[in-house]
């Protein structure tokens, strides 16, 4: 039998240390972060990592009328999945992906991005790897890591326990903003396929498999798989910024819209006027395995399944019917496999799934 730990001498002097909170291990992390967040900087970029606050130096000359876009996001319960297998380098890069893929939905550049990382006790080496992915994400798309914060919540959050969230800035010119306005009946409907889950549908994924079907993170994802589910629900998020607005330069895109929670009915809408429908045409892009899966183990319902996860469109872009090709073509140069999905026509606001069912079993 174990010893009980000694009980605290209540008359030694109390230390921030012993109620819970190392200062000098948060020192060791940043030290671990500075190349990180070096290897992200931008010329804009004035000072250096410690200051209290990020400077970033707006060249406002390259704009006529630059207006800023801001957006915030987190990777919800898929850092349970991290938390839970020790595998921490690529989350960041989903947090990454939440933020900036929503500013790039109105037409902005990234310019810089800040995280800010909770846990219940910091350990250095593993914050270094929660950054790496931040500092990755933002390599991949432009984006100085402008700041930070890690908080030791002791007491509230277990030692081992953390919680990411990001906030990123960019920048569009005033008449380039995207957005349902643009939108217009015969638009076509071109889908970005995403090869796994993102960070949306977690809560639904782990009850499914590990809960009710009993898997363990190391199982095969499916029978015969060579990935395990652990590899499917820490998969990457596709960092579709760089892709969009490289076909943004060439064609008329009007509105984007990042397939998050909520699914397709949740978030096409968001980029539609009003007087406009899409019209989604089922088959047209593959399903991931991962979701078959999912649905079959849980016996989800095909519209739940559609309303929780992005089923393999990470986001769908209105583009004008006369240069669609010249972003498809933009699209495949940038590493992507777009797919036409549909188109909008005039009608009752909202989406319309059509053609045969995605899967063709039932539940």
């Amino acid at each position: 039998m174990t010893a009980p730990a000694p009980l605290p001498d209540p008359t030694a002097p109390a230390t921030y240390a012993a109620a819970g909170v190392d200062i000098d291990a948060g020192e060791r992390a940043v030290d671990l972060i500075k190349p990180m967040v070096a290897s992200t900087r931008r010329p804009e970029v004035l000072g250096g990592l410690g200051d209290f606050g990020g400077l970033f130096a707006l060249d406002t000359s390259r704009y006529r009328q630059p207006v800023l876009v801001s957006a915030t996001d987190g990777v919800g319960t898929k850092a349970a999945v991290a938390h839970a297998t020790g595998r921490f380098t690529t989350v960041g890069i989903d947090l990454v992906a939440m933020c900036v893929d929503d500013l790039v939905c109105q037409g902005a550049e990234p310019l810089f991005f800040l995280d800010y990382i909770s846990t219940g006790s910091v350990e250095p080496a593993r914050m270094a790897e929660l950054v790496s992915g931040v500092a990755e994400g933002c390599r991949q798309v432009g984006a100085t890591l402008l700041g930070g914060e890690m908080a030791e919540h002791a007491g509230i959050m277990a030692p081992d326990e953390f919680d990411l969230v990001g906030f990123a800035v960019g920048v569009v010119e005033r008449d380039a903003i995207l957005g349902s306005a643009r939108v217009v009946p015969g638009d076509v409907l071109v889908g970005l396929p995403s090869p796994g889950l993102r960070s949306n549908g977690y809560t639904l994924a782990r009850h499914v498999l590990l809960e009710r079907a009993g898997l363990g993170f190391d199982s095969p994802a499916w029978d015969g798989a060579t990935t395990t589910v652990a590899d499917e629900l820490l998969l990457p998020s596709v960092l579709y910024t760089p892709a969009v607005r490289a076909a943004l330069a060439v064609s008329e895109i009007h509105a984007v819209a990042h397939i998050t929670g909520g699914g397709f009915a949740g978030n096409i809408p968001r980029s539609l006027p009003e007087g406009c429908r899409a019209i989604v045409e089922r088959g047209t892009w593959e399903i991931p395995r991962i979701f078959t899966e999912i649905r079959r183990l849980g016996r989800v319902d095909d519209d739940e399944m559609a309303r929780v996860f992005n089923l393999g469109l990470g986001m769908v872009l209105m583009v004008s019917a006369a240069t669609a090709d010249n972003a498809m073509a933009a699209l495949r140069g940038s590493g992507l496999d777009p797919v036409v999905v549909g188109r909008v026509e005039a009608g009752e606001h909202g989406v319309d799934m059509v053609g045969p069912p995605l899967w063709l079993d039932t539940v």
